[in-house]
């Protein structure tokens, strides 16, 4: 399930809709609201430019949780506004960048839209691919491997985007990113709330130091990264 459409900042007046496609997965806008940048899907509000906290966390937790191991590789999932991809390309410690979004008009407004400042830099490190593929069915097909999967593409594992999404956070889904994962790797995933329920079936599908950090937010429930070691 989506999050409804952000509250509008009255003093920055209407929404000014920038780009609007028809993805495989319905409509995608993008519109400038004052200074911030927002996606939407389907009229439900994605994510905009106003923080990247909880974002930047989901990336260095990830990294923090693999130790020393040189030249790490990570999978991003969900390139949104980019700051989860310019966080990973400003560290030198990533040895290999991987981002999966399905959205191609999302990649656009990245490679010469308005979103650009925000991921240029990223795009142009050696070490950056970005795939337009379903994430799910990336992780369910790929013979890629990778040392961290980091994973924003709903609002969490009981809030999912689209229907078809939660099939990641089960016992399949799961299964198949410890298949993508290199022994002893990590997978990170980012939510809009903390789940005990995703915990218990992480632990279940067989997952180590099983952890969530919490992201504090302006007001309501802390945004979250749930956190677990594949065995080595």
């Amino acid at each position: 399930m989506p999050l409804p459409l952000a509250p509008q900042d009255d003093t920055a007046g209407a929404p000014e809709v920038l780009d609007r496609r028809e993805g495989p997965h319905g409509e995608v806008v993008l519109r400038r609201h004052g200074e911030l940048l927002q996606i939407v899907a389907n009229g439900c509000f994605l994510m905009d430019t106003s923080d990247g906290r909880s974002e930047r966390l989901l990336v260095d937790a990830a990294l923090a949780a693999l130790d020393t191991r040189p030249d790490p590789r990570v999978l991003i999932g969900g390139l949104g506004v980019g700051f989860s991809l310019a966080h990973a390309a400003a560290d030198p410690r990533w040895g290999g960048i991987t981002v999966v979004e399905r959205e191609r008009a999302i990649i656009d407004w990245h490679r010469d839209g308005p979103l650009s400042p925000l991921s240029a830099t990223a795009l142009a490190d050696p070490r950056t691919r970005v795939l337009t593929a379903d994430l799910v069915s990336y992780v369910n097909e790929t013979s890629d491997t990778y040392d961290a999967l980091c994973l924003d593409i709903d609002n969490g594992p009981d809030w999912t985007v689209t229907d078809g999404n939660e099939n990641l956070y089960g016992a399949v889904g799961l299964a198949n990113c410890a298949r993508v994962l290199r022994p002893g790797g990590v997978l990170a995933v980012w939510s809009a709330r903390p789940s005990t329920e995703f915990e218990g079936c992480l632990r279940n599908a067989g997952f180590r130091q099983v952890r969530t950090e919490e992201v504090p937010v302006a007001r309501g429930v802390p945004d979250v990264v749930h956190l677990a070691l594949r065995p080595g």
